[in-house]
């Protein structure tokens, strides 16, 4: 079902997908609040991105991973990038749910400590509270689509601490001192050189660690290799840079650690799907005159 980029009948639905891609730790994608219909199914289907639902109330079921779960109010779900999924309101209670697709260098580790996964994608908040608090951060960023960028961003990064903080399955942080240590220095020292060309070699020994262990250490924590995620923080950078700026791609390429242009534009286009050119006629964010 293709929902367009508007409010549709306003006690059964809202739908707002967010326009501005520049955030790195943090992004929204889209958006919403939907009262069902009895039966009303989505998938199957996969996301490109993090999708939480939080249930208000009414009944359904989720389908994933070869498992039905029977979701109600107060509880939520989460469908991962790339996850197959079906859900399906059910046919005398239809859900009535908020939802919020994001990602960002900093959702897989925070969406971790609120102990879901793919193989546990159900959230149980860890009193009626808790959970009533989710909720009101959810629909606080889905009544003011009309906010500032930045505001919404803000405001998501709420809705994840709270998701953290409320889920009755959250993990100790204490408990992982030691490498939440690790990658943090690990990502230090990205934020820091991602400009010249540094090895995962130096990144591993920076940290201390031998190389296959810190890459072991980081796909566990990041969900994806040393190497891909230097690649999507460089990417990232330059696109903002591309949005944002008018420097010529080729000096965009050297600041992202790329000397030839040629290699960037094949590596910007892995992630992005488009060549740096086209994505910045589509991006590029006219500077306001003072």
């Amino acid at each position: 079902m293709q929902r367009e980029n508007d409010i549709r009948t306003e006690n059964k639905l809202k739908f707002h997908v967010f326009q501005d891609e520049r955030f790195v730790d943090l992004n929204l994608y889209q958006y919403g609040w939907e009262r069902t219909e009895p039966l009303h199914s989505y998938g199957p289907h996969t996301r490109n991105h993090y999708l939480f639902h939080y249930v208000i109330g009414g009944r359904g079921t989720l389908y994933a991973e070869d498992e039905a779960h029977k979701i109600g109010p107060g509880h939520g779900f989460l469908i991962l990038p790339g996850q197959p999924t079906t859900y399906v309101a059910d046919q005398f209670e239809p859900w009535e749910y908020t939802w919020i697709e994001f990602d960002g260098l900093r959702a897989r580790e925070s969406l971790s400590l609120a102990g879901l996964s793919r193989s546990q994608p159900v959230y149980t908040p860890q009193s009626r509270e808790a959970g009533r608090l989710l909720q009101e951060q959810m629909l606080t960023i889905v009544n003011h689509p009309e906010a500032s960028p930045i505001r919404q961003i803000g405001q998501a990064f709420l809705f994840l601490d709270q998701l953290v903080e409320s889920s009755a399955a959250k993990r100790e942080q204490s408990q992982r001192r030691l490498r939440d240590f690790y990658m943090k220095e690990a990502l230090s020292f990205i934020e820091q050189n991602y400009q010249s060309d540094i090895s995962i070699e130096e990144l591993a020994n920076f940290c201390g660690l031998n190389r296959s262990y810190f890459g072991k250490l980081f796909r566990d924590t990041m969900g994806e290799s040393p190497q891909a995620f230097l690649l999507h923080y460089r990417m990232a950078r330059a696109a903002q840079l591309l949005a944002e700026t008018t420097y010529p791609i080729s000096t965009i390429s050297a600041m992202v650690s790329y000397a030839n242009q040629l290699h960037f534009s094949r590596a910007f286009k892995s992630v992005y799907g488009v060549a740096p050119r086209t994505y910045r006629q589509t991006h590029f964010v006219q500077p306001k005159e003072e």
